[in-house]
């Protein structure tokens, strides 16, 4: 555990992966390194470690080891910079998907419903998109699309309506107008909850993280070796969906075409059922509390 990010399900997502001493893995969710500190001790002197991360705060967690590179980069660009650093194949790829404790944390960074805080809501500082642009750049049905498929919102249509009549008054810059903004569908007893799901759906499209998540998973098939695992944690049903099917299906939607005889063949094959965080888990890290990891292999060809 470090100041930065508590890892979520530790010990079942690199047992997942299982690992072999001169292995070559890649944590596409560097952040705070807990994760990738545990597959390291897991690694002999020949074993390497790619990670990834787009938060140049995470750069701050890199780790003094002649086995480990971390790639400043999004990891739905894994397949070109693994080949930049000469690796076509690798034996597992861990995925800790969601927002890291720190992002939370860090009133200024925008990602929480607790602080007054500027729309932002940016994973990469440098991106030009953030939540002060999708709430007040996006056209009523741009934002009733983003509010209803991301967050799951039945109010999404009159949600977006009420915040487009507000800007025209004065653009919605922080937290806390957005909040007053919204202030008629957010009863007490779920401001909570009704504030997540909102903050969720603008985080989703701020950083298109269901693009990303289909496009790195889509290339994950062609990247691991043969028998080599993935091993992923979602937070959300969006996700965890997408997850599921690719690994059932090798698709996002429909059904694989089959042969004369029924049968189907798919790249990965999943490894144990779903694993969720115990309740002493969730009791030291209350962030744990919605995780779902899915482990998968990949099938001989």
């Amino acid at each position: 555990m470090t100041a930065y990010h508590n890892p979520v399900l530790l010990k079942e997502t690199v047992d997942g992966l299982n690992i072999k001493p001169d292995g070559v893995y890649v944590d596409v969710t560097f952040g705070g390194g807990g994760h990738s500190r545990e597959i390291l001790s897991r690694l002999g002197e020949n074993g390497k470690l790619f990670a990834f991360d787009q938060d140049p705060d995470a750069l701050e967690n890199t780790i003094d080891d002649s086995r480990f590179t971390l790639i400043h980069e999004n990891f739905r660009f894994i397949k070109r910079f693994l080949r930049f650093y000469g690796v076509k194949e690798v034996d597992g790829i861990l995925g800790d998907f969601g927002v890291s404790s720190h992002q939370f944390d860090v009133a200024e960074r925008g990602f929480s419903t607790r602080f007054e805080a500027d729309l932002d809501m940016r994973m990469n500082q440098n991106s030009k998109l953030s939540a002060y642009h999708v709430v007040n750049d996006y056209d009523e049905e741009q934002l009733r699309s983003v509010l209803a498929q991301y967050g799951e919102l039945r109010a999404a249509p009159a949600m977006a309506r009420l915040i487009v009549e507000a800007r025209e008054q004065a653009l919605v810059k922080t937290s806390e107008q957005l909040k007053t903004v919204l202030a008629k569908f957010l009863p007490p007893r779920h401001e909570n909850k009704v504030l997540a799901q909102i903050y969720q759906a603008i985080r989703i499209e701020v950083n298109q993280e269901i693009e990303v998540l289909k496009e790195f998973l889509a290339q994950t098939p062609e990247i691991l070796t043969e028998k080599g695992r993935l091993s992923v944690i979602s937070y959300h049903s969006l996700e965890d969906r997408l997850v599921k099917r690719f690994i059932r299906n090798g698709l996002f939607e429909g059904e694989p075409e089959r042969d004369m005889f029924g049968n189907f063949s798919v790249p990965l094959k999943k490894v144990g059922g779903l694993v969720v965080p115990s309740k002493e888990e969730i009791k030291l890290n209350n962030r744990a509390r919605s995780a779902k990891l899915r482990i998968a292999e990949k099938v001989s060809e």
